[in-house]
């Protein structure tokens, strides 16, 4: 979070250059127009124009230093001296303490702050030592009151908006982080469905080779063939317990649940498929992928990727010439997908049928389920690349 504190120095340095300045004017006018004494006038404008820059950190004891040279004044002007309790210096200060209580503090104190300064002005009247009539400081409240509460209202108004900015601000933080835990939710329920599909496949092979053994071989110890039944039985079950966990996952329909999991075999097709949609892609396999006997995990993680990239230089960057290339050596599989700057203006992102897509959030989740990782990033020369590497050693 950025600190406040530098802010808060300058708005001190602002208005204690402002408040130099108004304690030289107010102390002269108070002298020359209104007959005050010159060291009263001073030390009086002093107190006033000194509690503007303390308002801004100690808001009550400025208040009363603010009130204080209020009533200094108000006591030693003389009779028939223009307005009285509040002539227009003073009340200009006044009214700008207000508004900067107004303006950097929540509202409930500038509202008891303008109430604290209305009720010490009626004070003042009442309690005159010079006798005045009480019709003598009327049109001077009257005048305050309106012209004070317009700027306090104005100063709440222009506090309270942008303390409403800095509210949507945070809902709009909290709400890109639910969004994106939702979506990590999603894509870990949508890979926990691809990995059943590839174990379940594994382990009905396990239980029918176990099952066909003591017809495959006839010569087996009593025993052994009871082993192999057990081991059936096994697999069984455990294939029982996972169809019941796929039906709290499962929300694709029938269709998309009996289609076959995808693997790097399956990549020309996706190539072909990303050509038919504009996008010119040249694919590059180095390697052996059937001889090195990929876990099935890996090959359906590195199939998500390619496609997820694939799928978003089509969004964003369309008809951009685009390389894929799958590399298998050092004891890591490593698959490449880097594009060029788009040829085409890309076009309104719509939603698909399928259900949004979670773009890099869902790579790096593959990855990591299957003991990989993705980096990404801009070309320096322009366009996008996506790497994603395997170690197979401990993917096996």
């Amino acid at each position: 979070m950025v600190s406040r504190e530098p802010v808060r120095r300058l708005w001190v340095l602002v208005v204690g250059a402002v408040a130099g300045f108004l304690l030289v004017v107010t102390s002269l006018l108070m002298t020359s127009i209104y007959d005050i004494p010159l060291l009263v006038s001073y030390a009086a404008a002093t107190a006033q124009c000194a509690a503007l820059p303390l308002a801004l950190r100690a808001p009550w004891p400025a208040l009363a230093l603010q009130l204080a040279g209020v009533g200094t004044f108000a006591w030693v002007q003389p009779d028939a001296a223009g307005l009285w309790p509040l002539p227009p210096p003073v009340m200009i200060l006044l009214i700008a303490h207000i508004g900067l209580i107004g303006a950097t503090r929540p509202w409930r104190d500038a509202v008891l702050t303008w109430w604290a300064s209305a009720l010490v002005c009626i004070v003042l009247v009442l309690a005159d030592p010079r006798g005045r009539a009480l019709d003598d400081g009327d049109f001077s409240l009257v005048l305050y009151a309106t012209s004070s509460v317009l700027v306090l209202f104005g100063m709440i108004a222009w506090n309270q908006r942008d303390a409403a900015r800095r509210q949507l601000a945070e809902v709009r933080r909290d709400v890109e982080l639910e969004q994106a835990q939702r979506a990590l939710v999603e894509e870990r329920n949508r890979i926990a469905r691809e990995l059943h599909d590839v174990v379940a496949h594994s382990m009905s092979v396990i239980h029918m080779q176990a099952t066909s053994a003591a017809y495959r071989l006839p010569d087996l110890d009593p025993a052994v063939r009871d082993e192999f039944g057990r081991i059936a039985a096994g697999t069984r079950g455990a294939l029982r317990e996972m169809r019941q966990l796929l039906a709290l996952l499962r929300d694709e329909d029938a269709d998309s649940e009996l289609r076959p999991m995808p693997d790097l075999e399956h990549l020309s097709e996706l190539a072909d498929s990303a050509r038919r949609g504009g996008i010119p892609v040249e694919l590059t396999v180095d390697g052996d992928l059937e001889q090195a006997d990929l876990p099935d995990t890996v090959g359906l993680a590195a199939y998500r990727i390619v496609q997820e990239s694939l799928s978003n230089v089509v969004r964003h960057a369309p008809g951009a010439p685009t390389r894929v290339s799958v590399r298998l050596g050092g004891g890591d599989l490593t698959v490449r997908v880097e594009n060029d700057l788009p040829t085409q203006l890309p076009r309104p992102i719509e939603e698909s049928h399928g259900g949004p897509s979670h773009g890099l959030v869902g790579m790096r989740e593959r990855a990591r389920l299957a003991g990989g990782s993705v980096q990404t990033g801009a070309r320096p020369d322009g366009g996008y690349l996506v790497t994603a590497t395997f170690p197979m050693e401990s993917a096996e």
